[in-house]
């Protein structure tokens, strides 16, 4: 059982990314998912989940606006399009699956599966 992200890189403030994660098994339909960051010295911190099937999101305040959770026709693939960068989203970025139905979940722990991250840096 894998997450395989992808995506990260060195932008410009202004500029947008969009991130990818991939799941080794169809299993992964059936789970909610999220995206998580960390940057140096702080700790993991909730950026965007979604429902299973797709039609419910959340995010962060501080993305909320500027970043799209969305999942691929399969549905274990999720996306992270990343508008309107900011320095501060500099951060390692991880993509999560929660194996509980239900509301997404925000805190790191609940999360069952880890991608191995991909690192975002904005430049000023």
């Amino acid at each position: 059982v894998q997450l395989q992200a992808s995506g990260g890189g060195p932008v410009q403030a202004g500029g947008f990314l969009r991130l990818s994660c991939a799941a080794s098994e169809r299993t992964f339909s059936s789970y909610n998912m999220g995206w998580f960051r960390q940057a140096p010295g702080k700790e993991r911190e909730f950026v965007a989940g979604i429902t299973w099937n797709g039609p419910t999101t959340s995010y962060a305040d501080s993305v909320k606006g500027r970043f799209t959770i969305s999942r691929g026709n399969a549905k274990n693939t999720v996306y992270l399009q990343m508008n309107s960068l900011k320095p501060e989203d500099t951060a390692v970025h991880y993509c999560a699956a929660d194996r509980e139905w239900g509301l997404i979940r925000q805190l790191a722990h609940a999360y069952d599966y880890w991608g191995q991250g991909t690192l975002v840096t904005v430049s000023s």
